[in-house]
This record gives C-alpha cells, structure tokens and sequence, in this order.
C-alpha cells in the first residue's frame, strides 16, 4: 500500500464547507487537486512574500506554478477531461495576465489558502480526537451570534424607523388637509353675509376641522410614543454593540498585538488578524448603520417640532450621535495596526521593510481616498509623548528615506496596506548615557501616521507606534541589542509606559523565554536538564531551588560570568548563533546533547564502552562545540578543542566526525553513521584524480596528532588507537595541551583560565 499523501490527508479532515471557505475563483480548489504533487515539494512555509531576499525566488515560482498548469493541462486528451482542461488553462492565462507583474500577490493568495486548509484541517482532527471546539473558534462562534444578535436588532430598529417615516408621511397629508379647512373655514366666515348657504357650510367644515384636530392630536401622540420608542432601540442598539466592540479592541486585537510580540522571541500566533478583520468590518457596519439610524431619528425630531414640542429628544438623539462618533473614532485608530513590524534590531544604512493596514479600509469608502502614510523614528520619551497627548505633531530623532506611502487596496484580500519595501535609516539622534548604558540598552520606536476624512464630516488622525527598537551601527552590537530585545518581548506587561520592563523577572519566565527563543533558532527547544544548566550559569550557583529565584536584566547580560570576559546572554546568543547556522540538523535530531558540564560529561562517559562520544557547548568560548569521548581505561576521557562557527562553515561537523575513526559511539549507544550518515558530505572518488585547471585537489580532514586517522600510515589508518602512541604527547599533559583564546563578540580579552583541550588540526591530503 502506498503511503498517504499529505493533500489526502487533507481532504481527510475537511469538509464540503471547509474547501468553499478557503477556495475561490482567484485560487480554484481544481488547481489544488490537480497540482497537489507539486505544491508537495515546495517549502511554502519558508516562503515570505513581503521578504525582499525572497524576490527571485518567488518569481522562479510563478512561472514554475504557471507552467506546471499548463502542463497539467495539456495532459489531459479525453472527453470526460474536456471541461476541466479549459478551465486550466483559462486559469493560467489569467494568472499571467493579472500577476505577471506582481506574482508575490498571487503566491501570498497560494500561501494563505494553504496556511487555511492546513490549520482548518488540524482543527478538525482535532474535534474527532476530543470533543471540545478550539478557544479561537469558540470565540469567533460568540462573537458572530453576538454580531447577528445586533444585526437582527438593528434590522428591527430600522422597521420602526421605516413606519414612522410612513406616519409622518402621513401625518403631513392630514395636517395639510387641516390647514386647507381652516383656511376655507376662515374665507366662509369673511364672506358669510354674500353666500345663503353660508352658515350650514361654515358649520360642517368647523366639524370637519374638528375631525382633523382630532386625529393631528391622536397622530401627534403616536408619533411621539413611536419616536420615543425608536431613540430607544438605538441605545439599545449601542448598549449591545459597546461589550462586542470592548472585547474586540480592548481584548482580541490587544492579545494578537501581544502575540506579535512575543513572536519577536519565536512564539507561534495563534490569533488570525484576519478574522480579527472580519470582526471589525462587521462592527463598523453595524455602528455606520446605527449611526445613520440616529441621524434619522433627529430629522424626524425637526420635521415634527414644527407641529409639536417633543421634550428632551434632541438632548437624546445628540448624546446618541456623539456616543457613535466615538464608536467609530476609537474602532478607525484601533485598527489601524502594524501587520509587519520592522526589524527590532535596526542598523543604520540598512534597508528594511513594515507594512501597515487599516483593517475597516474596505468600509465606508475610506479606500476611495487612498490615505498616505508617513513614517518616523521617536525616542522613548517622544513615545511617552505622543501617548499622553494621544497624537503624533511631527516628532523625530532621525531620518529615515522612503518614509512616505499610500495605502492601495486588495479588493480580493480586502486589505487597504500599505507595504515599506525600502526603508533607510539614515541618522539616529541619541540620548546620553548614564553609568552603565550603552546604546544598545536605549530604545527607540518606529511611529506610523496617516489622515483621512470619511464622507464630508469625520476626519480621523490614526497613529501607531511599532515594538521596541534597536539602532546599531556594527554588527558586533547584535548580541547584547537582542538582549534588549528579547528582554522586552518577553516582559512587557500591557498598558506599560513606553517601554518599561521590569528588572528583575522570576527564573520560570526568563526560562521559557530562552526556550521559545531557541526553539525558533534552531527547530528544537531546551530540556528540563538544560534550562537547570542553563539556571546554573545565569545564578553562578548550583544544586539549588531555581524555580523561586528572580534574575535581574544585570545577570542576565551586565555582568561577566565567573573567570570569564562574557555575559550569560553573550554565551547562550553564541550558542544559539552555531546552533542555527551550522547545528541544526544534528540539533533537531538531538544528536547534540549540548548544555552540560565538561567535568560531567567526562564522568558520564568513563561508564561507557571506549569510543563512546558526546558533543557539548564550550564554557570557555563563545559559540564553541567540543567533542567528548571515552578512551580506552575507565577513567579516561578526553575533549577536543572546541570548533568554532568558522571552523564548521570550512567543514562541517558530521565530516568532521568521520575524520576520527576512533569516535564510533554517539552517547549512549548510537551508531555514528546512524546519527551523522545524511549530513556527509559525499566524497570524490580518491582512485581517480580530481583536477582543475592542471591542479589536483587536496582534501581536508580533521586530525588529532597522536590518533588514528587520515594522515596516518600503516597501523594507524583507519584503525582505533586504545591509547595515544607513545612518541606522541600525552593528552593529559599540560604542556602538550593546546590552550586557546578567543574574543568576544566585544573583543574584549578573555581571562587566563581558559579550559584545555586536545588540539584538533586540519590535515590537508592531496588525492592522487
């Protein structure tokens, strides 16, 4: 039986329903079916269209997506297949026709319905493995029946305002008809003495004008009970929409400004912006709706007033007015929101993107307009600022290039954005320094604005300022600014001060934030037994209690560790840096033991079979990976110097690994091959030569002077050395040690106690 495809495995855990959600004519669910092989091989979730390093990338795409319809559909050669063939290649004509210019638009469209199936399908398993709705689908059902609540609601009000509408109407014809026999009666009383019948007639038409008085006052009093009525339901009406728009602002869009955080240090969204957008286009709606309900009820109070008095209706009907006003003001600057934030880390002279968004845009015509918005940078107490002041005046403390855009609309999406696809920060004004603070410690924050007007009477002025951010001019500044950073993310409380942080943090929190982080790096998190190591070195101690503890922001990267020029964030941001750069392979698989002592390693594998091995981060150098194996009495263990990131981007570690024959053991009892195989590099073909231009190619190898392997002859090669040779120095000795030094990411000096190890070499071979 063959294995099960990922899109049957779809199809599995969706339903009729689900596929009409996600598919439309823009991306149909034909093209997914026939294409699912080829959308199988390509890394989707790796894919950023807003990414310009992905440029390329995405147009090679397009073209490879078009083609492979065009070949799908020229496959198809029978009858039955007819239909579905023009479709095809209906469907690949427009796709080069609409995004030809523009084909990140249509993989973003690609990518999403992806994304929605994927998610909508794990959902779905989900629901069949334990009967219990998912919070976020649970909240967006009660935020919809809330929504057809007040729908249904204001539907009504707008029935009662449709039949005074028809009273007054009405009411006009008969307070005409009065009026006309009043005046007639007037005229016969004037000409009473010239007309015989005068009397008689004055008579009836003075009954008749009674009649009419009589049903004005009855009218009158009706339509002052159903006007009463109608004001109301609309504050009814705004009494129901006031908790959804609470929780919408005030909680959904707070929570996923937090997620967007927190996903600075790797955490996973779990908010969906766009059903967040659903929401607020919803929202505003009904509020535009109840707004012009309200205007109604205050034309109806003028065109009565003019017969009768209607007491405190127009108090009312203005307090009602000014309450929508401020529905609608608050949900336009809510919604205005930073969809991708700018690099919280920001060299100067560095291009760099964001993107911002109007989530109700596609409403009330404001994308008719097309709003410009302006960018800037602001310091800390220029946020603080804007804040108290609740508006932006034109604050900056550098100068950023292509800082101006119009938002465009992407009626499909129904997304009113604007993408920066080329922002420079040019110059950055600091604040000076106090005792310990460096410029990667201050924060700065990128500040969005625009100005638009909805129909002739609302102006709105909506800002937004993004995430903490960092300015640095040289690299070397990047460890200890995401220090800053992830320090931010990880604790800023909602509703804080621009952008206090507490100084000191219990050891829980700091530790799931360094596994989040390191998780996201490098595809694996931190272990119990790792974040205890980890604990360890933050503290300075051992074998106590963590869990209780708080770490201040000067431990955790202020202060140097013991007998060392580095700080813990120094040394974990290093590990992190090899660990994603040249690690994550062998990491992901857990091939890498990594957080351990040396002496514990070391003890750990005198009661393993000799050739047993371990890797291990360095304590003594940054970003360091040493290799610990058993010899061949029980109480010898040696350590190889560490490798350093350069040392494996010149050969990589699984090749580095086969050089030493003598490791043959990853701990406890793993095959060496078995845990490294698929990361060899695959080597020549050594009985012929290999030349280039005239020049044979050497070889290089890892080689420890004194052991087996490459570069030995006789017994040596390719054999395992139960201990070193005699006429080699003694990996125990001092003097034969190889004591290395290395900087920090400051080129700061490091302290003379650095760990020995056994010196590794690069043996080069020339292939004869």
């Amino acid at each position: 039986m063959s294995p099960i495809t990922a899109w049957e495995k779809i199809q599995q855990n969706l339903h009729g329903e689900d596929f009409q959600q996600i598919y439309n004519d823009h991306f149909p669910i034909e093209v997914r079916q026939l294409l699912s092989p080829w959308f199988e091989t390509k890394a989707w979730t790796e894919i950023d269209p807003d990414n310009l390093e992905h440029e390329g990338y995405i147009k090679g795409l397009f073209v490879s997506f078009v083609d492979e319809i065009v070949s799908k559909a020229n496959s198809m050669v029978t009858n039955e297949q007819f239909a579905s063939k023009l479709k095809l290649i209906d469907t690949a004509k427009l796709y080069k026709d609409k995004y030809s210019q523009n084909p990140k638009e249509l993989i973003r469209i690609i990518k999403k319905c992806l994304e929605s199936e994927s998610m909508m399908a794990q959902q779905n398993n989900s629901l069949m493995e334990v009967n219990v709705k998912p919070s976020q689908e649970i909240e967006n059902i009660e935020i919809m029946q809330q929504m057809e609540l007040i729908s249904n609601h204001v539907a009504h009000t707008n029935e009662i305002r449709m039949t005074i509408q028809s009273d007054i109407d009405s009411f006009n014809i008969l307070y005409s008809e009065c009026t006309k026999c009043t005046q007639h009666l007037q005229h016969m009383r004037n000409q009473r003495m010239s007309i015989p019948q005068g009397p008689e007639i004055e008579r009836k038409l003075k009954q008749e004008k009674e009649l009419y008085e009589g049903q004005l006052k009855t009218q009158s009093l009706s339509l002052n009970n159903a006007l009463c009525v109608y004001i109301n339901k609309l504050n009814e009406s705004l009494n129901l929409l006031s908790p959804v728009q609470a929780h919408i602002i005030d909680k959904a869009l707070i929570q996923w400004k937090r997620e967007q955080q927190l996903a600075g240090n790797g955490y996973k969204y779990m908010k969906d912006i766009d059903v967040i957008q659903t929401w607020c286009e919803k929202l505003c709606d009904l509020i535009w709706i109840t707004r012009s309900q309200i205007k109604e009820a205050d034309r109806f109070r003028v065109n009565l007033g003019r017969y009768f008095e209607l007491p405190q209706s127009c108090e009312i009907i203005n307090t009602l007015l000014d309450m929508t006003t401020q529905y609608l003001s608050s949900l336009v600057a809510s919604t205005f929101v930073i969809i991708t934030q700018p690099p919280q880390v920001l060299k100067t002279n560095t291009r760099f993107v964001a993107e911002v968004r109007l989530l109700i845009g596609g409403k009330l015509n404001i994308h008719m307009t097309s709003p410009v918005v302006k960018v800037s940078i602001v310091s800390e107490s220029q946020a603080n600022q804007i804040i108290g002041r609740n508006k932006p005046d034109g604050e900056s403390c550098g100068e950023i290039l292509n800082c101006t855009g119009k938002m465009e609309y992407q009626p499909v999406q129904r997304h009113l954005s604007t993408n920066f696809r080329s922002m420079q920060l040019k110059k950055i004004k600091r604040t000076e320094k106090k005792g310990t603070e460096s410029v990667m410690d201050e924060k700065f924050s990128i500040l969005f604005s625009s100005k638009f007007f909805i129909g002739n009477e609302l102006q709105f002025e909506v800002w937004n300022l993004s995430l903490p951010v960092v300015v640095i001019v040289h690299g070397n500044q990047d460890p200890h600014a995401w220090a800053t950073v992830t320090w931010d993310n990880a604790f800023a409380e909602p509703g804080r001060v621009p952008f206090n942080v507490p100084d000191k943090v219990p050891w829980r929190n700091v530790a799931e934030a360094l596994n989040m982080k390191f998780s996201a790096a490098t595809g694996r998190g931190l272990s119990e037994e790792s974040l205890t190591f980890l604990a360890e070195k933050a503290f300075r101690m051992q074998n106590v209690d963590f869990n209780h503890m708080v770490l201040s922001w000067s431990q955790f990267c202020k202060e140097p560790l013991p007998q060392r020029s580095f700080t813990f964030w120094e040394w974990f941001y290093a590990v992190m840096k090899i660990t994603r750069e040249h690690l994550k392979g062998p990491w992901t698989d857990g091939a890498i033991m990594g957080f351990i002592r040396k002496s514990d390693a070391e003890e750990m594998l005198t009661r393993y079979a000799t050739g047993t091995f371990l890797l291990r981060f360095s304590d003594s150098e940054l970003g360091g990976l040493t290799v610990a194996w058993a010899g061949s009495n029980d109480s010898d263990a040696y350590s190889l110097h560490p490798f350093s990131a350069k040392d494996l981007s010149i050969r990589n570690l699984a090749d580095r690994l086969l050089d030493l024959p003598y490791l043959t053991k990853l701990y406890p009892d793993v095959d060496k091959n078995q845990a490294f195989g698929k990361y060899y590099t695959q080597p020549p073909n050594i009985s012929t030569p290999v030349t280039s231009n005239g020049y044979l190619k050497p070889l290089l190898v890892t080689h420890v002077p004194g052991w087996g392997g490459p570069g030995t002859n006789g017994q040596g090669m390719n054999s395992y050395p139960n201990t070193p040779q005699n006429h080699m120095f003694h990996v125990n000795s001092p003097g034969n040690c190889s004591i290395r030094e290395t900087s920090s990411v400051h080129s700061e000096p490091v302290n003379n106690t650095s760990e020995k190890y056994c010196p590794g070499s690069f043996f080069s071979a020339a292939i004869l």
